[in-house]
Parts: C-alpha cells; structure tokens; sequence
C-alpha cells in the first residue's frame, strides 16, 4: 500500500494532542525483555494482578447464557442499581440508579461529561501535574485544559485559592483527582468543600475524578458528592475492582444532565460491553470484596517498602501519597531530563519508570513516577539496582 500524501490536511487539533511519552520506555522495555533482558516494569499504570476469580467467572458466565447484545445506553439497570447501593453503603450517600451512567472506561465518561460542558473556547482548570489525558479531552471538544502549577504546599490539588487566583473569563468549571495520578495526594471533606464553595462561587462546575477510591491506605477517602451533590464524578472498575482490560467506568450526575449525556452515549457508544457489564456485578459481593481488600493491603505494603527507600537513595518526596499506586518524586538531585534519565536508567540498569514530562509542565523535567504495581521482590531488586548507581 502506497504512504499517504504528505500534504493531506488533518484537523489541527490532533497537533495539539501529545502522545505518552512513557509508551517509549515500555517499548523499550519489552523489547529488551525480548532480548533476555531482565527488566523490573514500575511504569504501569494498572494493577499486576489479573481479574478477581469471581468477576472472571461471572464473565464467563454471561457469555454461556448469550449476553452479548446491545445493552441499554447507560447501562444495564443491575448494574447501576448496585452502583447507587455501593455508594450508600461506602459513603452513606443517597445517590438513585438514574443519576449513573455506565460508561466504556472511565475515558468514555469524561468524554461525555466534557461534550456537555465544554464550547469550543472554554477552559476548565486542571493541575500540573496531572493526568495528561484530560486536557486532551478538553481539546478534543475545542476546550483547552488551563493547566495550574501545584507543589507540596497544597498537597499537589486545586484548593479553593488558587481557583480564585488562576480563574479567567473563559473558565467554566475546575478538575481534580483524588487520590491522584501521577501523586497519590487525595482530598479530605474539608478542602473538597473549600474547592466546591469557589468553584460554585464562579458558577462552574466540579468534576472530580475518584478513579482510585478504594486504594486509600490511611484514613477513608471522601466522595465530592458528600459535600456537593451537583459535582460530576468519574469512576472506574479498573484499578480497585482490577478489570482494566475489561474498559467499564462509570460517572454520576446531576439528575437533569443524565438524558442529555445518554443521548450522546446512544451516538457515540451505543452500549458498553454487555458482558463485561454483568461480570462487574460480581464486584459488589462478598467474597470478591475480601479479594479485593487483600489486594489493596499488599500495594499499602508496598507503598511503605518503596517510599522510605527512595528517599534514603535520594529522591524527594515531599508529600507521602494516600492512595493509588504512584509516588512522584523530585528527581532534581539527578537529572533536569526525566526522559533522558528514564531511558538511561532502563537501558543501562533494567529499571522501567515514567518521566514527569508525562504529567505537565511544572518541574517536569525534575520528577518521575514510579508505580508500585509490581511484586516486593522485583521492587527490591529495583531499589538495590537504583542504589547502586545514584546513592
């Protein structure tokens, strides 16, 4: 097949939208691996572990009795009325089946919720650093992601002050993660409901992205509807629930928002996997809980290995992540190059991380993620390799 023509025009809009720059170093990485390389992956963004057995199983189960249409645009309604369960009994909220939407990863949910919201101009305030892909949403509908500079002082989130200070003409609304990625830095009641009052105050909207509930490792991570009924939240079954690869999430609204995402959801979508839908129903019970619970205990376990350990090595980390499976570290000590130094430190010691280039702006160059989503053995062979070499 003959190359496209070079002067064919694409819209400018996909100049703006960058690629992941760690996809380089997992490429890297799987290709020295290949190569008998022995590599230690702390670049991953999702859970080592394969699909709880009984979601697996349910799954299974789905496909032997045929469910494999079309489901109803939001969702199978089983599906949303354990959701709104999950949500009075972790969080003691009333949140009714009708104000869920079940989505194709959480990335389908901020589609939608950005689709509403945005004009082509607008801007919707988000930190730096932050998940990158959510001011490319914002482009995608010609909004722009208004990128705010956070550092240890405020945890790495969006406080209600700095909403004040960086909110301009365009802004209509601000985005928070909590817990966070690439930080793990979550949001208590107190500062959700300082965020809400100035965000309200403007007359914007809240949207808070609480993909990584359930993998808090100190005290209970609030929900933002606890404080505002009206903000939009983004969820997912990948990271608590491990059903990555499944691509389910899910998003809650206000009640006069739903008809017109699920009109969207009809053209855009049309269903999510209706299989995947009845086996994320197995999530819910019991037994799968305690699997689940058990999992998060082993990335607190690892969280507690990691962090201390480079720190002694040298990288700063000023504020100890709650939740997730991610520690962002000031790497200034080392390099002002993250993906220089990424690479580097694969190809020379076998050790995958993600550049902060990733991630923003701010200091980008100085900071790496690592994750924590590999075993204790494979992570201590990483520190004693990193130790080696920069201690």
């Amino acid at each position: 097949m003959a190359p496209r023509d070079a002067t064919l025009r694409y819209a400018d809009r996909v100049a703006d939208i960058e690629p992941f720059r760690v996809v380089e170093v997992l490429e890297r990485a799987t290709a020295l691996a290949s190569a008998g390389r022995d590599i230690v992956h702390m670049a991953a963004g999702e859970p080592d572990f394969a699909t709880a057995g009984p979601i697996v199983e349910a799954g299974r189960a789905a496909l032997a009795r045929g469910e494999t249409h079309y489901s109803q645009a939001a969702g199978i309604p089983p599906l949303r009325e354990a959701l709104s369960r999950h949500y009075a009994d972790t969080y003691g909220l009333d949140v009714p089946p009708s104000r869920i939407m079940v989505t194709p990863g959480a990335s389908g949910a901020l589609l939608l919720i950005a689709a509403l919201l945005i004009n082509p101009g607008d801007g919707m305030l988000m930190t730096d650093p932050g998940y990158p892909c959510n001011r490319h949403f914002m482009r995608l509908v010609e909004g722009r992601g208004q990128l705010v500079p956070v550092g240890a002082s405020s945890n790495y989130q969006l406080t209600g002050a700095l909403v004040e200070q960086h909110w301009r003409d365009n802004t209509v609304g601000a985005m928070v993660a909590s817990p966070a990625n690439p930080t793990g830095t979550a949001l208590n009641r107190d500062e959700l409901a300082d965020l809400s009052r100035a965000v309200r105050g403007r007359g914007g909207h809240l949207l808070v992205d609480e993909i990584y509930h359930g993998l808090g490792y100190e005290a209970s991570t609030p929900s933002v509807l606890e404080v505002d009924p009206d903000a939009f939240v983004i969820n997912s079954f990948s990271k608590y629930f491990g059903m990555t690869g499944w691509r389910l999430g899910w998003l809650v609204a206000p009640e006069a928002a739903v008809a017109e995402m699920e009109k969207m959801a009809q053209n855009l979508f049309i269903s999510m996997s209706t299989m995947a839908q009845y086996a994320a129903l197995a999530g819910f019970e019991p037994g799968t809980r305690d699997i689940l619970e058990e999992r998060r205990e082993i990335f607190r376990q690892r969280r507690d290995f990691l962090l201390p350990a480079i720190q002694d090595i040298g990288f700063q980390v000023p504020c100890k992540p709650q939740g997730a499976f991610y520690i962002y570290a000031d790497a200034s000590r080392f390099t002002a190059d993250s993906q220089a130094f990424c690479l580097r430190l694969l190809e020379e010691h076998g050790v995958a991380l993600t550049p902060g280039l990733d991630f923003g702006h701010h200091r980008a160059g100085e900071h790496l993620r690592f994750s924590y989503t590999t075993g204790l053995p494979r992570l201590e062979l990483a520190v004693e390799r990193l130790a080696k070499v920069l201690a």
